[in-house]
């Protein structure tokens, strides 16, 4: 079993994978007072958000560090 604990290194995963980690991190509740996520990222689909990370450009660190 492969447990792992944050978003995945740019240079040991794909592109979907990746992809399937902010799908999954970031799934949208249905309930904007329990979750925070759109007033974090200011109305954005984390998935626009972090497309840079997805891609293989930028660290999932280095992303979220703007919107902190």
């Amino acid at each position: 079993m492969n447990i792992r604990y944050g978003a995945p290194a740019i240079e040991e995963s794909t592109e979907e994978e990746r992809f399937r980690y902010i799908k999954e991190h970031f799934q949208c509740l249905n309930d904007c007072d329990m979750c925070g996520i759109c007033a974090m990222y200011h109305n954005q689909d984390p998935q626009l958000v972090y497309r840079d990370y997805i891609e293989g450009r930028r660290t999932f660190e280095e992303i979220t560090q703007e919107y902190r």
